[in-house]
């Protein structure tokens, strides 16, 4: 006789799906500004290179996602000039971090790792160490703000160092000294193109006789030999993205999985890589058609290590529950897909390993259990 299923499956509402607990991995402060905080900021500043009037947060937030829809990476990437610009005071970083959390945490994101890069907030006059002070504080005013609302967060930063300068060594450094002050790890991130993670040996070499950890962007703009040089000559504990993994997948229906793994794609899966996938940002930048097309189906289908993470915000004008959302349309998840993906980013984050397997079993598993059961009392709003 054939068990029947404990409750019934089917696609979460956008409701249900906005009050899940989410963890994010992939989230850059700079990438994830309020337009009106943008706006304001230029304002207090000085700063009149906006793009459209700063009296108009809406059509601000307007341009940035246009201009990130060209499909390229490289012009994807000059939105930060903007953003960027205004976030050069020790004020402006605190006020940008502690928005961050609040707006993740009104997501329903539980735990997050947001990254940013130090040497590109120093055109104000501070320092490195000033800057990493001044985030972190942002951050933690943040979380207490959002446990007063009764949304509570954790958030973790990622000290970034871009991949066409020769600073990664000393951010590094900065990463090491801060790991037990609200730090807790390393990333490079920038256009991949003629700047191979290999140039940062120095870097990654260190981190490991550090025992720290890192993550690397790699496989989004360019190939497969990106995510190979991350992984085996650098050493990276996650991919940044990685969707171009799928170019070393043969889709094959004669195949046991109903596909063929190259030697590359096997190992990812095999040592369970982290891949820090950002389906709406992926789409803006060229690496995948569509959601329905994104190789992120067929990666969870065959069970690699894929985690849901936003990129940049206000780019993309997206967040976690978007792009849940727009999955579950895709490709018909339901919320034991949606707590897969969490629980595979809670996993892979970089705090303690008892740390991440209490928020697994005592906040993530129970609020999902909770949403899956509320079908049982459906009759009690009738």
């Amino acid at each position: 006789m054939t068990r029947p299923s404990a409750s019934p499956s089917r696609v979460p509402t956008p409701e249900q799906i906005l009050r899940a607990p989410k963890v994010l991995l992939h989230d850059h402060l700079d990438g994830g500004l309020r337009p009106a905080t943008v706006a304001e900021l230029a304002a207090e500043q000085g700063y009149a290179n906006l793009p459209v009037p700063a009296d108009d947060p809406q059509a601000l937030g307007r341009w940035f996602r246009e201009a990130a829809d060209s499909g390229s990476l490289e012009r994807y990437l000059e939105t930060f000039a903007h953003t960027c610009a205004v976030m050069q005071t020790r004020d402006a970083l605190a006020r940008v971090a502690r928005e961050a959390v609040l707006d993740l945490a009104a997501d329903g994101v539980v735990y997050a790792e947001i990254r940013y890069a130090p040497e590109q907030h120093l055109e104000g006059g501070l320092t490195l160490e000033q800057v990493v002070e001044a985030v972190n504080d942002g951050f933690r005013e943040g979380e207490r703000q959002a446990a007063a609302e009764g949304r509570r967060i954790r958030v973790g930063a990622l000290l970034t160092a871009m991949r066409h300068a020769a600073r990664s060594l000393e951010i590094a450094e900065l990463a090491n000294r801060y790991r037990d002050r609200g730090v807790v790890g390393f990333d490079i991130a920038g256009a991949e193109a003629g700047h191979p993670p290999t140039r940062h040996l120095d870097a990654f070499e260190y981190l490991k006789r550090e025992n720290n950890h890192f993550t690397i962007h790699a496989g989004e703009a360019f190939g497969l030999p990106s995510i190979w040089q991350a992984l085996q000559w650098c050493g990276a504990d996650r991919l940044g993205h990685g969707v171009r993994i799928i170019d070393d997948i043969e889709v094959d229906p004669k195949a046991p999985e109903g596909a063929r793994l190259g030697r590359l794609a096997a190992y990812v899966r095999d040592r369970r890589v982290p891949l820090e996938m950002c389906p709406t940002s992926n789409l803006q930048t060229g690496a995948a058609e569509s959601y329905e097309r994104h190789p992120i189906g067929l990666l969870r289908r065959l069970g690699f290590r894929v985690t849901v993470n936003t990129d940049n915000r206000l780019m993309s004008g997206t967040s976690m529950s978007r792009e849940f959302e727009e999955l579950a349309r895709a490709f018909d998840y339901t919320l034991d897909d949606l707590q897969w993906f969490t629980v595979n980013a809670m996993k892979s984050a970089f705090i303690p390993f008892n740390e991440r397997l209490a928020m697994i079993n005592d906040v993530i598993k129970p609020r999902y259990a909770e949403l899956r059961s509320e079908w049982l009392f459906a009759g009690e709003s009738r």
